[in-house]
């Protein structure tokens, strides 16, 4: 096992990454814990033992179910079993799991203890970690939500076998990111240290800026495009797939600000063709649509705001030429 840490001070708590870790699940319960509420979604095939009174609580499938309807439901049910401040949440699941749940258990009685129990590369590589929990709106993606960070993070790699080979990918477009984050060799490396290397790159990000005030926005590298993308075509591509393609537009769009040559372009290319992630458009994207959607970002104060590689590595730019973000659009067309 491979034992890392998110360092917040009072409130650092460890992440587990190896074969088994959901096994250690009990030994990382807050003390004094009674009962917990498991939430996972129906398709998971995996179980936990908390080791305590537990219930097991579904939510709906993929991103269409990511919605405050669904945090409602969990709050309801959890009121009506009468869990109370002293138990906890625990989610079982890739990101929609893991955010959804952890903003439920952020909002019910002003805040719950949760865990969780990543069983997604995606999940163990990204979402998982930092404590941005939240929601969808049909209006854009993850516009409703918290940070509330876990008490634990358990990262079981054995579990990933049992992954779609295209939710395996998905995961690897934010493997992606990482690439450009200072992660390097992450391509050749065992699984296990893989995901512990973006682990510890993000832990140290969220660790200096737990509330993106600056350096955390660089963990949205690729996200831009990529949340548009997901909103304008209803999720019909995955969150890694999205990012993929968001992270070849960034640089795409960093060349034509001066910021990156052709040769640092190709390099974004190589590193995404080599997961085997799209890096196109999907057919039928309309242009005005996606940049519309780009005003929408979290990050879009004061307006667009990309996240952009450059001379002094990704940092987060703002784009007020709307003629260059549809040039850089047509370039990955």
């Amino acid at each position: 096992m491979i034992e890392l840490e998110v360092p917040l001070g009072e409130r650092s708590y460890p992440v587990v990454v190896g074969a088994g870790a959901r096994h250690r699940l009990g030994d990382v319960l807050p003390d004094g814990v009674q009962r917990v509420a498991v939430v996972t979604q129906a398709s998971i095939p995996v179980a936990v033992d908390p080791g305590v009174d537990h219930r097991v609580f579904t939510i709906p499938e993929g991103e269409v179910g990511k919605n405050i309807a669904t945090v409602e439901r969990l709050c309801r049910d959890w009121a009506a079993w009468g869990l109370t401040r002293g138990d906890c949440v625990v989610a079982v699941g890739g990101g929609v799991v893991t955010d959804t749940a952890g903003f439920a258990a952020a909002v019910y009685h002003r805040g719950v203890p949760v865990l969780h129990v990543a069983t997604t590369l995606l999940g163990q590589v990204d979402a998982a970690i930092g404590g941005k929990t939240g929601v969808n709106l049909p209006e854009g993606k993850n516009l409703v939500g918290s940070f509330w960070q876990p008490s634990a993070v358990l990262c079981d790699t054995e579990v990933l076998a049992t992954l779609p080979a295209r939710e395996y990918r998905n995961g690897q477009g934010e493997m992606a990111k990482y690439a450009f984050l200072g992660v390097d060799d992450l391509q050749d490396l065992p699984i296990d240290e893989a995901v512990a290397a973006c682990v510890r790159c993000k832990a140290d990000v969220v660790g200096s800026d737990e509330r993106e005030g600056g350096r955390r926005a660089v963990l949205n590298y690729g996200h831009t495009l990529g949340h548009a993308l997901e909103t304008a075509g209803r999720y019909d591509l995955r969150h890694g797939e999205a990012v993929a393609i968001g992270l070849v537009y960034a640089a795409e769009l960093a060349l034509r600000l001066g910021r990156i040559d052709e040769t640092r372009v190709a390099e974004h290319r190589a590193v995404v063709s080599a997961y085997d992630l799209p890096m196109n458009l999907p057919p039928g994207v309309d242009a005005d649509r996606i940049i519309e959607l780009f005003g929408r970002d979290k990050k879009a104060v004061g307006g667009i705001t990309f996240v952009l590689d450059g001379p002094s590595g990704v940092e987060a730019v703002k784009v007020s030429d709307r003629q260059l973000l549809g040039q850089a659009l047509e370039a990955i067309a």
